[in-house]
């Protein structure tokens, strides 16, 4: 299927409700609630601390970031958040200059003292500070390193041998100039740092002094300067927030472009509206597919985002809404993902780890026997796109005709290159055995939800039909998560999406720097870390992109992942819902959208 013919079949259905009601005569407005479910539980609520997506969206929506995208701008735009305007950027793109806004404050914390507290330049040093702590064992700690901030690399080394880390000390490449103003000097040029700085779920800025009061309990304490503040957290089942009464006075504004129908009749509805336009959001963990439908079906819930693949031929027949939901007034969003789903080999395992030929030929194989259109076809409903490669859709070096290896289907080479290199049976039992006569066995950690299962029985037919045995060891998502990053996982599958619109990131999945972090497979290739740097260093364009693919093509002949899909999401919303649009970057929406509560059930 090819990704350019769903550009022009994006549908999204607007139900813009009735005027705001004012504050007159007649009773109080009804409390505005916005309501709907993660299938993944939470991990906490500290930036710096976070790698899951879900935890992120949270964080995104209680903090602030120095910059963030304008909500309905297509292709998508960076617009100052805490800054009071873009960055002064140097002609080699090595040194960024802010200036913050004034006036901005915290949401009330007990660490405060009982006074107002404004963000300052310091908080913005302190924010990005924290990352390199050893205390702190930040998961982004590798994509900040490769933005090479003058002296943080050394402090942190300072603190690994000392055990503290020296949050007083100047450092050049981060300095707060005034109370106002912070610059970054970066080692290197990095054309792309704006977007870094944009993405508030990993870089929301932080007060030192909460940071410090709760200590080990700060993933439990979220304190920022966004719209809205935790009111009551039940792990794993429920999360409250509430509008933050100290958010600055914003209001809505947004570029659609001209041609955005759908854009321009959000902006005509909501500009110069107060940000935020509800009063709470209340999140709750459902990790089965069909009581999270189900939820949405009987109202308990206002937003069904990415509708569970399980229920896309009843809710999206023939990729359009049903009937009986558009009669109800549900409306659709719907269009490809800035994502990749993919299975991840452990380079260190014994099984199929290394960079031999061998163990090269084993990998490519497990990946040329899977049939990654079954799974499209039958698990995903056919919600999803074959992957070549590592680069996501709606990102800058996107190529839709680029074809290869990874996103190829043939069993009979599959075979071929199993007896070539002696993963053969060898005592009878009907099953593939490693070269030396061990039993070739693969184990792959799964979660117990039925989507997880009937993915699990596509990979298990496809195994079976080439000798390989596969077995399978369920989990539960934190624990897994962790052991991923620790090396412990021999084969997992995992889900990335793009929270810029950098082509880049995602081949961090194979940099050797980010072992721990983003590189699962503890993937080292010195001639791919040389054009992971490179790229990185240059500005977009076709000269960017050959490097991108040069190192793309290390990544699919090592094959240490098996990229499977690109997704494609289909949100729903209620009547009552006004102005959702996903954003294929940002996750900080829940400020944008309205509920008109003259559509709530009665």
């Amino acid at each position: 299927m090819n990704l350019k013919t769903w550009a022009p079949a994006i549908s999204l259905c607007l139900a813009l409700g009735a005027p705001h009601p004012g504050a007159a005569q007649g009773p109080a407005p009804t409390e505005k609630v916005f309501r709907y479910a993660f299938p993944v539980a939470e991990t906490g609520f500290d930036p710096a601390q976070l790698s899951d997506l879900y935890s992120r969206i949270i964080t995104a929506n209680m903090f602030d970031g120095l910059y963030g995208y304008d909500y309905l701008a297509r292709p998508v735009k960076v617009k100052p958040v805490l800054a009071q305007a873009l960055p002064e950027v140097s002609a080699d793109f090595k040194t960024y200059t802010i200036r913050l806004r004034r006036g901005i404050f915290f949401a009330d914390d007990p660490a405060f003292g009982g006074k107002k507290r404004e963000v300052t330049a310091q908080d913005v040093v302190y924010t990005y500070k924290r990352i390199y702590d050893p205390v702190t064992k930040s998961p982004s700690l590798s994509s900040l390193e490769e933005e090479k901030i003058l002296g943080l690399g050394e402090v942190r080394k300072k603190a690994q041998a000392t055990a503290e880390f020296d949050y007083d000390s100047e450092v050049e490449g981060l300095r707060a100039l005034d109370r106002y103003t912070v610059q970054f000097r970066l080692g290197e040029p990095r054309p792309r740092f704006l977007q870094t700085m944009a993405d508030p779920g990993i870089l929301g800025i932080v007060a030192r002094e909460v940071v410090e009061k709760y200590g080990e309990e700060i993933m439990a304490h979220p304190v920022g300067t966004g719209p809205f503040m935790l009111q009551e957290w039940k792990r794993s089942s429920r999360i409250t927030l509430v509008r933050n009464p100290n958010y600055r006075e914003a209001h809505y504004d947004a570029e659609p472009a001209a041609h955005d129908v759908q854009g321009q009749a959000i902006l005509a509805r909501m500009k110069g509206r107060r940000l935020p336009m509800v009063d709470k959001v209340v999140v709750s963990i459902i990790d089965e597919p069909q009581p999270r439908w189900l939820s949405f079906l009987n109202n308990e819930h206002d937003l069904m985002e990415r509708l569970p693949q399980n229920f896309a031929t009843h809710a999206i027949p023939n990729n359009k809404l049903a009937p009986n939901l558009a009669k109800r007034g549900i409306t659709m969003w719907r269009g490809p993902l800035s994502d990749i789903t993919f299975l991840y080999f452990n380079m260190d395992d014994p099984v199929f780890g290394g960079y031999t030929p061998d163990k090269v030929a084993l990998r490519r194989a497990l990946s040329l026997a899977y049939n990654t259109e079954e799974e499209i076809r039958l698990p995903r409903r056919g919600q999803a796109i074959v992957a070549n490669g590592y680069v996501m859709p709606n990102t800058t070096s996107w190529d839709p005709n680029f074809r290869s290896e990874m996103g190829t289907f043939d069993r009979a080479r599959a075979i071929a290159l199993l007896d070539m290199f002696g993963y053969t049976d060898k005592d009878g039992d009907g099953w593939r055995d490693l070269p030396d006569g061990r039993p070739l066995v693969l184990e792959h950690n799964t979660l117990a939800t039925s989507d997880y299962r009937e993915l699990d029985e596509i990979l298990k037919k496809n195994m079976d039909a080439i000798g390989v045995k596969i077995t399978f060891k369920v989990g539960k998502w934190p624990e897994q998560l962790k052991a991923a990053r620790a090396g412990k996982l021999s084969m997992w599958g995992l889900g990335l999406a793009a929270a810029s619109p950098d082509s880049g990131p995602s081949l961090q999945l194979g940099y050797s720097k980010s072992f721990g972090q983003q590189d699962f497979a503890r993937f080292k290739n010195d001639r791919f870390d040389q054009l992971y740097q490179k790229q990185s260093q240059m500005p977009d364009g076709p000269e960017r992109d050959k490097v991108l693919r040069e190192a793309e093509r290390i990544l699919i002949a090592y094959m240490p992942y098996k990229i499977r899909v690109h997704r494609i999401g289909t949100d729903l919303m209620q009547p009552w819902v006004v102005g959702y649009q996903r954003h294929p970057n940002a996750r900080e929406f829940w400020q944008y959208i309205d509920i008109d509560t003259s559509k709530l059930p009665k």
